[in-house]
């Protein structure tokens, strides 16, 4: 079954436009066609920690992930086999017992801010993007969602943005971006990019 499935890694910024691209990547395919695997399902396991270092971790930070789960499920999939996804709790900063049950599907998409960094997942992949997109758009969004859905404050965003999020970007996410096959400038704005991007998809998975 490992020649039928297609692995697609996305990465970017937080806020940069990744959800879109990945949204608009599954319209483009037919019902059912797509699996997608979100890179934040695989922060690691924390039960050992007290509430304070569990408070303390980076999550913008590489070591904060679970790549060697990550990377066993992805060649599961690959192999045809379903997966019980992780998931986990930012209110908790750890696992949560339930897990996601993930059926292999012609294409797997990997997204997350740090998709690309890892060379044994990026060996796996057959196609990796970067969602490009400026910074200040990105601090816009982070605002925009992190009011809403997260409840913080606008100051409370801007200070996390400066002091961990812009460094971290700087730091592991932006030099990933030199591994893609494909760079998608204005994130999920780009319609045109998109519309290639999927177009693309299509013919490498036979539509």
């Amino acid at each position: 079954m490992d020649d039928k499935i297609t692995i697609i890694g996305i990465a970017g910024g937080t806020g940069s436009g990744k959800t879109t691209v990945v949204r608009k990547i599954v319209e483009a395919l037919p019902p059912h066609f797509v699996a997608v695997v979100p890179l934040d399902s695989y922060y690691n396991d924390t039960t050992d920690l007290t509430d304070e270092e569990r408070k303390a971790i980076n999550f913008d930070h590489p070591d904060a992930f679970d790549w060697k789960l990550l990377i066993k499920q992805i060649n599961e999939l690959r192999e045809g086999k379903a997966i019980e996804q992780p998931t986990y709790s930012y209110i908790l900063s750890n696992r949560l017992p339930e897990t996601v049950h993930v059926e292999p599907k012609p294409v797997i998409i990997i997204e997350g801010i740090m998709t690309l960094i890892n060379r044994k997942l990026r060996d796996i992949m057959d196609l990796k993007i970067f969602v490009d997109c400026d910074n200040d758009e990105r601090l816009i969004r982070n605002i925009q969602r992190d009011t809403i859905d997260r409840g913080r404050t606008v100051s409370m965003v801007v200070d996390r943005y400066l002091q961990v999020l812009k460094p971290m970007h700087e730091q592991f996410i932006e030099p990933t971006k030199r591994y893609a096959d494909i760079i998608i400038p204005q994130g999920g704005e780009n319609v045109k990019g998109i519309s290639m991007l999927t177009k693309y998809i299509e013919g490498l998975v036979n539509v």
